[in-house]
């Protein structure tokens, strides 16, 4: 039996983490309600007929990484798609880039120039590839890091920046370019249609793999490009656990249901895996059955021969 249940969520959980039949949840949504939710359980462990099974799939600070060996036009189009697609309001949209100092100044003209075709508008229109972001509370949310990012000088703007609540909440597809690899929007989510590059030293990228590593608490999906097979080596062993889901010459969506389990481990889950084998698995309580149809007649064994 499935129940879908519209309700608030603090009422819910008021409901569900007081019951003593409460047996597990499987949450989709931010970090910091998960850490409650986790926290909550774990007070109220003594109440319960047994450990409650608990499976979270939250947040995301989604990277691209590219190699000097990349494809320029792919690299292009990985960044407008991965981060710009459901106005970026998706757990796995690319949200921080590195690019590296031979190709960032062709990386970036053709990404600007790709933006400002892209069409704005309403979802009955088609053709609009960018669309309003889902409530006045998002909306606000993104603006203050537009408009912090235009006032700091460890930032800029280098296309979009505009948005309006006139007619819908609706915010261009915007690109800052970062000075500090440790910027704000290098390492916070934003859940919303704003990408955050930085150019790195062509000839640095062992240390720019440990920079992507290191920067967000997340670890959820995140994606190389490069022509270089020892690159994408190098980056699928230093990143192993920067990216739950790891794509290679893609951009970092899109993961197929029942094809590419998805979920991610450190702030960005438990990393169960939702659409495979190994999620369901987890809601499973086993049972071993055995059965003796010879069983013994006496406690001693063989080896205990008696002189």
């Amino acid at each position: 039996v499935i129940n879908l249940i519209y309700v608030d969520g603090p009422t819910i959980g008021k409901v569900c983490f007081n019951h003593r039949d409460f047996a597990g949840v499987h949450f989709t949504g931010s970090t910091g309600v998960f850490n409650n939710m986790w926290k909550t359980i774990g007070e109220n462990i003594p109440k319960y007929k047994s450990y409650p099974r608990i499976v979270g799939e939250t947040g995301g600070k989604d990277f691209v990484v590219i190699h000097k060996s990349a494809d320029v036009d792919t690299a292009v189009a990985t960044l407008a798609r991965g981060a710009f697609e459901f106005q970026g309001q998706k757990c796995s949209a690319a949200s921080r880039a590195y690019l590296p100092s031979n190709l960032a100044d062709a990386i970036k003209t053709k990404l600007v120039a790709e933006l400002k075709t892209m069409k704005m508008g309403t979802v009955e229109d088609f053709s609009n590839f960018v669309n309003a972001v889902i409530d006045e509370k998002s909306f606000n949310s993104i603006a203050r890091y537009i408009d912090n990012a235009k006032k700091d000088k460890k930032a800029s703007i280098l296309v979009g920046g505009n948005y309006s609540k006139k007619e819908g909440y609706f915010i261009e597809p915007t690109v800052i370019e970062a000075k500090d690899p440790k910027y704000t929007t290098m390492c916070e989510e934003i859940f919303g249609p704003v990408l955050t590059i930085y150019t790195y030293d062509a000839d640095k990228f062992e240390q720019t793999l440990e920079l992507v590593d290191s920067t967000s608490p997340y670890a959820l999906t995140g994606a190389i490009l490069a022509q270089d097979r020892a690159a994408v080596e190098l980056a699928t062993n230093k990143l192993r656990n920067a990216a739950g889901n790891f794509y290679i010459n893609d951009k970092p969506t899109g993961a197929v249901v029942g094809q590419q389990p998805f979920g991610g481990a450190r702030a960005s889950g438990t990393n169960d895996k939702a659409g495979s084998m190994l999620n369901l698995y987890r809601w499973l309580s086993a049972r071993t059955i055995k059965e003796t149809f010879n069983p013994p007649t006496n406690y001693r064994y063989p080896f205990l021969n008696e002189a």
